[in-house]
């Protein structure tokens, strides 16, 4: 227990120190900013959810003892909570129906995945209810914030007419980027801290087959109720949105799954991956990938290529 104790507190310091780091204002510190949850997610899949329960009180704690009340629970709600749950939900197990390595079925990774669609969205959705929990008057202080920043980077009157189009186009974009960015960052911080406690020997669960991840069957509904309430008007839009760009996130991640599933064995396999990957400086090809990944949900691509290929050849 003290062990535990020891750990949380350490990891809750490091977990403070990153996320106080953009007090800085240097370009760096964004990115230690959004490595605030790894200490966290560390502490929980190497030792337990309770030494990253004491990690996200202790930097949550700290914070608040240093910028104000304010932070402990916008730290607690943006990387404690969400860190804390995660570590909890990966090391979830129960005795397994068939033969497996460890005698375990462990929380599956595709529903982890989705967890962090749903986690990130609620974290978003909350800092914009802080702002306001009128649509119209989040939107008008977005506008406001934004034209403003436009301005101060282009003063010349001939482009007023960009700058509101470039407006318009970033009030409509930025919650569901927000999203988006959420979802990527828990992602990432999970699989670091994941690889950190393998190479260490502490990783209980065995390292998943990401390309064989499967979605829970509520995850469909899900995404479809989102972007369908997307369209709605008011706050009830713009958090329906916030979700939707999340959950299209994972499914554009399932899509890679079953890209890397699908070429198996095949003997294009390192220029198709290559060149898909290297692509991703543009759009397209995230588009492509989420089409795959819902594709896949509707009609299990992956089963079907399977029993086209049949039972892999035993003879030698």
């Amino acid at each position: 227990m003290v062990q535990l104790i020891l750990i949380g507190i350490s990891a809750g310091a490091a977990a403070a120190l990153l996320f106080a780091s953009v007090a800085s204002g240097s370009a760096i510190s964004l990115l230690l900013t959004q490595l605030a949850p790894l200490p966290i997610l560390i502490a929980a899949l190497g030792w337990s959810h309770w030494a990253a329960l004491i990690a996200a009180l202790t930097a949550s704690l700290a914070l608040a003892a240093i910028f104000g009340g304010f932070f402990f629970i916008a730290s607690l709600l943006s990387v404690g909570i969400p860190a804390w749950w995660l570590g909890y939900l990966a090391l979830l197990a129960r005795p397994a129906e068939r033969p497996t390595e460890d005698g375990l079925d462990w929380y599956p990774v595709g529903r982890l995945v989705v967890w962090t669609a749903i986690i990130s969205s609620v974290v978003i959705v909350i800092a914009i209810v802080n702002v306001s929990i009128d649509g119209d008057t989040f939107q008008e202080t977005l506008r406001k914030a934004i034209a403003r920043m436009l301005t101060e980077m282009n003063r010349t009157a001939a482009n007023i007419g960009n700058i509101d189009r470039a407006t318009d186009l970033l009030v409509a974009a930025i919650p569901g980027g927000a999203g988006v960015l959420n979802t990527l960052t828990l992602l990432v911080n999970l699989w670091l801290a994941a690889r950190v406690v393998s190479i260490s020997g502490r990783l209980r669960r065995p390292v998943p087959d990401i390309a064989a991840m499967e979605f829970p069957g509520f995850a469909p509904i899900v995404t479809g109720a989102a972007v369908a309430g997307s369209f709605l008007p008011g706050m009830i839009g713009i958090a329906a949105g916030v979700l939707a760009a999340s959950m299209l996130t994972v499914y554009a991640l399932l899509g890679f799954a079953v890209l890397h599933s699908l070429t198996r064995g095949t003997n294009g396999r390192p220029f198709v991956l290559g060149g898909v990957y290297a692509a991703l400086v543009f759009v397209w090809p995230v588009l492509i990938m989420t089409l795959l990944g819902l594709a896949e949900a509707a009609f299990n691509l992956r089963a079907r290529a399977a029993r086209r290929r049949g039972p892999p050849n035993t003879r030698t």
